[in-house]
């Protein structure tokens, strides 16, 4: 079973970097939430299979905060919001599906090429995902500056906060849990402070596009 370790945590690495890409293609918020959601899932099985490889317990309690955050609580409070400010329009992006994919292929490779070297000197048995990882992560961040509306933009923050922690539990077989601790809190916090700023945004503007911020300075 543990020689088959490796290749599951590979597995669960590809269904992960291939849900960066559906989410950069996503349309609509209702799917965008549900693909973070399951994101979220294939983090909490590699890290599993992680700790029952090296025998860490620490990233059994890792895996368990990402379950209760990112596919429990966080998709919960995303989906109470959308229907409580009746957001279920299509995402609009600031660049066409065609040419995000394109960009989103070339950063890919850029990551895969950075990573390189850094794979070659982790000890990790998962040490050959942070290409990966750092894929996913570069792959959120242009997610959040080519979408125009709030609500995908907070969930492409968290998706970036996905890539994080999986580099660091693949790369380094996890994290001390203090600074798990520390960045669930920090992930949660920002979450509730990004529900009332939207919340705020929509009272003010009756619309969720962050263009309309551009109107502060005129007043």
């Amino acid at each position: 079973m543990i020689k088959l370790v490796p290749q599951l945590i590979n597995l669960f690495a590809t269904l992960i970097l291939m849900l960066s890409f559906a989410m950069i293609s996503q349309r609509r918020i209702v799917s965008l939430i549900n693909l973070f959601m399951l994101q979220g899932a294939a983090l909490v099985a590699a890290s599993i299979l992680l700790g029952y490889a090296t025998h860490q317990p620490d990233l059994y309690v890792s895996a368990a905060i990402t379950l209760a955050l990112k596919v429990i609580l966080i998709p919960w409070l995303l989906h109470r919001v959308i229907r409580q400010l009746n957001v279920r329009w299509d995402v609009e992006t600031l660049i066409n599906i065609p040419t995000t994919m394109l960009v989103g292929i070339g950063l890919v490779i850029f990551s895969f090429s950075l990573a390189l070297p850094i794979s070659r000197l982790s000890s990790s048995m998962a040490g050959g995902s942070l290409g990966i990882a750092l894929a996913c992560v570069l792959l959120s961040f242009m997610m959040m500056i080519t979408r125009s509306k709030a609500v995908p933009q907070v969930i492409g923050f968290l998706s970036m906060e996905n890539g994080l922690i999986f580099a660091a539990t693949t790369v380094t077989s996890g994290m001390p849990m203090i600074v798990e601790f520390g960045i669930a809190l920090d992930v949660l916090v920002g979450v509730l402070i990004l529900g009332v700023f939207m919340f705020q945004i929509r009272e003010k503007f009756d619309s969720l596009d962050i263009h309309n911020l551009e109107k502060l300075k005129e007043d």
